[in-house]
């Protein structure tokens, strides 16, 4: 396994799962309007050892934004409580096959971590290759480190009660973008922005699924959409299929590039492909089209015009 590789195939994971070195996480995550609990589903069935990160927990509990990035001190805290050191190597998979998986592929390296992977097709191509599967009760080793990690969260930014860390995290700011940025790149044009949503959503002609939230796009940005770096099996497609999706939008590789879309996960698909590329210090905007939304005044454009509120 390459250092610079973005994901490793279902059949190196299953010759390399018993190594002592590899730790998996289940970073599974659905939007609210599925109904469906993913760590109620890790629990019935998941890779072999596999851990369950929670996005939604493991995340900045002082903002009403959905699932953006936690502190410092309450990442080390979460990852220690995982039982994850430095010296791990990490594959994070989902439950969609590529979904949520790089956001957490992109935190761990927001926070020094290089050493993480992507599982290419995720839980659903594990199953379909006949690769062995488990459960895990609520007194398992697994679940009460995940819902350590989670609680350990909650004690850092509700109760102020530092956890004892042994993970150590070297932050790097300049892979996440916040607000702030965004409004000075609309002026400076220094990045080229895309945004990872699907077209109809990004032109304004089709809704949002979270409730209240307007669609359209942040004005400068580019449409590229995060199935697109994807084949049907969700796997990533070859280097020079994700290059064309690029290139159609006139996104050039020798510039700089910022991603968001909805909420900061999907965008991190897109990061991914551009990894792949050989572009690996692309930041995201973590508050994404719903921070920007709902700004007062804020300049959203679509297909047909460009409105301001």
């Amino acid at each position: 396994m390459e250092q610079d590789e973005a994901a490793v195939s279902v059949n190196w994971l299953h010759q390399n799962l018993k190594n002592p070195e590899i730790k998996v996480l289940d970073a599974s995550w659905y939007m609210p309007f599925e109904n469906r609990d993913p760590f109620q589903e890790y629990k019935v069935e998941h890779i072999p050892g596999a851990l369950f990160f929670d996005i939604d927990h493991i995340s900045d509990l002082n903002t009403n934004l959905p699932h953006m990035l936690p502190s410092e001190k309450a990442f080390a805290s979460a990852v220690t409580a995982l039982g994850i050191t430095n010296t791990d190597k990490i594959i994070v998979y989902d439950g969609k096959g590529m979904y949520s998986a790089p956001r957490v592929w992109w935190t761990f390296r927001i926070f020094g971590h290089d050493n993480i992977w992507v599982l290419d097709g995720g839980f659903p191509k594990w199953k379909d290759s006949g690769f062995e599967v488990q459960s895990s009760d609520a007194s398992s080793d697994e679940v009460s480190k995940s819902n350590f990690a989670t609680h350990v969260v909650q004690l850092h930014y509700k109760e102020n009660l530092a956890s004892p860390t042994t993970f150590k995290v070297e932050h790097r700011p300049h892979l996440i973008w916040t607000l702030e940025k965004i409004k000075q790149n609309i002026e400076d044009r220094t990045h080229q922005h895309i945004d990872a949503r699907v077209r109809g959503r990004f032109d304004g002609t089709a809704p949002e699924p979270r409730k209240g939230v307007r669609s359209g796009h942040i004005p400068g940005s580019k449409c590229v959409p995060f199935p697109d770096m994807l084949d049907s099996e969700q796997l990533f497609l070859p280097q020079d299929e994700i290059q064309k999706r690029f290139d159609k939008e006139g996104i050039s590789l020798e510039n700089p590039i910022i991603v968001s879309c909805a909420t900061g996960v999907t965008a991190c698909i897109v990061a991914l492909g551009l990894h792949k590329l050989g572009k690996k210090e692309v930041p995201v905007y973590d508050g994404s089209w719903t921070e920007w939304e709902c700004q007062s005044g804020a300049i959203i454009v679509t297909i047909d015009s460009a409105t301001s509120s």
